[in-house]
């Protein structure tokens, strides 16, 4: 039996747009898709789809989501923002995440471009955003997130020197209902203050751990070497090289230069 108390979550966010609708599954191919199917259904904007496990998770570049069924959170909650809000997706579930990991283990959280949630510079969290745009408007988007609640990394030999946990940092297991319903009142709340047309990159790049520093960008194509200075409004990662120029990154890994 689960100990996530999905009756509470609804009651609890009844009255918001982001948990105004919550499913519920053991076991699922991708939140993801599921949240696309069901857009495309009709169902309502702020559905969250929440699952124990999944068989077809996955994160930036495909990459698969490692986690035991019932141990992390891997849910995705589907929105119909504007394009101009669509940038601050990514944003706002980053920062609802890395608030409530910080508040609940009372460690700092930092964000790693573009879309990893930390503490020591371990990835305690991952989001991936995907969205239908037709005609220059947004059809629906998904926020894919999985969270390290309460699984050891260190049974996984290839993450075990990369990955944490909620759990791993207290030293106790954490109430994954807490968790998960802090996260999306924090992700409703931060979707409020863009849809009243406020900007979240200055908060988003206050976080950010490897700015100032040298780092890496890999991407499919090149290697970018230089000094991380910043992000613009679209949440790209601004890159001053050693020749004097500056380049924005859209996507890449980053790491730090050695």
């Amino acid at each position: 039996m689960s100990d996530l108390d999905i009756e509470r979550l609804r009651e609890q966010l009844s009255q918001r747009v982001i948990g105004c609708q919550v499913r519920y599954y053991e076991s699922l191919g991708s939140t993801m898709d599921e949240a696309s199917r069901l857009a495309q259904d009709g169902a309502p904007e702020g559905t969250v789809i929440v699952a124990e496990q999944q068989t077809a998770g996955r994160g930036r570049f495909s990459r698969s989501w490692i986690g035991p069924a019932g141990e992390n959170l891997t849910f995705s909650v589907m929105i119909r923002p504007s394009l101009a809000q669509l940038r601050y997706m990514n944003m706002a579930a980053t920062l609802a995440v890395s608030r409530t990991v910080s508040e609940l283990t009372g460690r700092e959280a930092t964000l790693k471009w573009p879309n990893d949630v930390r503490i020591d510079r371990r990835k305690v969290s991952g989001i991936l955003v995907e969205s239908a745009v037709e005609g220059g408007e947004v059809s629906y988007a998904v926020v894919g997130i999985g969270l390290n609640a309460n699984f050891d990394p260190l049974l996984y030999p290839e993450i075990a020197g990369t990955a944490t946990s909620v759990a791993a940092v207290l030293g106790r297991p954490a109430d994954r209902t807490e968790l998960l319903l802090a996260v999306l009142e924090s992700f409703d709340d931060l979707y409020g203050s863009v849809r009243a047309g406020e900007s979240l990159t200055a908060l988003w790049a206050s976080r950010m751990d490897m700015l100032g520093a040298l780092v890496e960008v890999r991407s499919e194509n090149e290697v970018i070497l230089g000094r991380a200075r910043g992000v613009d409004e679209e949440g790209n990662l601004l890159i001053a090289k050693t020749d004097g120029s500056t380049v924005s990154v859209v996507a890449g890994d980053v790491t730090l230069s050695r």
